[in-house]
């Protein structure tokens, strides 16, 4: 695995923030299923990083996806999703995690900033872990484009064998 030592469970990251936090690096954060990389995942991934100095993604596991997804999804694999939100040079670390929600992977990271799109708005579930462990929520207004879900309908749409 090229970026073996960048991908991360939630115990593996807690030593990782310990370290950061004594050099004063700033934590931002973000998360998701990043299942098939359109331009509102490179929005936020960009934003994410305007505030941090470290960004650390929480990446949603195969599992977690399917729980939230269905089980069609994810598309591509945990492994391909963190490979390749690592060739971006805004996303420093990518911590798969197992839950439906992001709760616990804020909770172990507590981040300075943690960056939501509008389409969660300013009350989404990460909000109140966030600011309990002294961070701050920035909610960014959520890009206009095809989501991973409108990808994959357009795919099989076109798809003369898929019908």
């Amino acid at each position: 695995m090229y970026h073996k030592n960048r991908i991360l469970s939630l115990p593996e990251v807690k030593p990782l923030v310990e370290k950061l936090r004594q050099q004063r690096k700033r934590i931002a954060t973000t998360n998701g299923c990043f299942d098939l990389l359109h331009p509102g995942h490179i929005a936020i991934l960009k934003e994410t990083w305007s505030h941090g100095d470290v960004v650390i993604v929480g990446l949603n596991s195969d599992r977690s996806v399917r729980l939230s997804k269905g089980d069609q999804r994810p598309i591509l694999s945990q492994k391909e999703r963190a490979e390749m939100l690592l060739t971006l040079p805004w996303v420093h670390y990518v911590v798969i995690f197992n839950q439906k929600d992001s709760i616990p992977f804020v909770d172990a990271i507590k981040p300075d900033f943690h960056i939501n799109d509008s389409g969660y708005g300013y009350d989404c579930i990460e909000r109140e872990t966030v600011e309990k462990n002294g961070g701050r929520l920035i909610i960014v207004p959520k890009v206009k484009c095809k989501s991973t879900t409108d990808m994959i309908n357009i795919i099989l749409k076109k798809c003369k064998y898929c019908k």
